[in-house]
């Protein structure tokens, strides 16, 4: 059974920083194309920032042009773990931040930004940004 976990939301001032994490079980991240949406109240579910491996030793990143320069997707393989540090937060960032995974059998190069394009979901987790 697949599971995402997230955690490390909360409140934070504008120009604050938080680092999120996502845990996954049932499946191994490395193989497949991983990604950080959010959604706030009354918007759709948006792309944030997606990671993606060509092999056991090339990693390719993709960013939202909101969060570009502010945002890093990074991961720990041991830990089956993808993280989003999040620097220079602004009240527009607040939502609530999902962790999705998208599963590969082959690296293609593509990128995916729809949230109908990824098959598993963590529960996500809160973050808000106060002015």
């Amino acid at each position: 059974q697949v599971q995402l976990v997230e955690s490390g939301g909360g409140l934070v001032q504008d120009g604050g920083s938080l680092r999120l994490s996502c845990v996954a079980s049932g499946l191994t991240f490395r193989e497949n194309h991983v990604a950080w949406f959010r959604q706030a109240p009354g918007k759709e579910r948006e792309f944030v920032a997606a990671t993606t491996w060509a092999d056991r030793s090339t990693v390719y990143t993709n960013y939202a042009d909101s969060v570009k320069g502010r945002f890093t997707m990074s991961s720990d393989f041991a830990k089956n773990t993808v993280y989003l540090q999040m620097n220079s937060l602004k009240p527009e960032d607040t939502a609530v931040y999902y962790c999705a995974q998208r599963e590969m059998t082959a690296y293609t190069g593509a990128w995916f930004f729809k949230p109908s394009q990824y098959d598993y979901w963590g529960q996500g987790t809160q973050v808000t940004v106060s002015s």
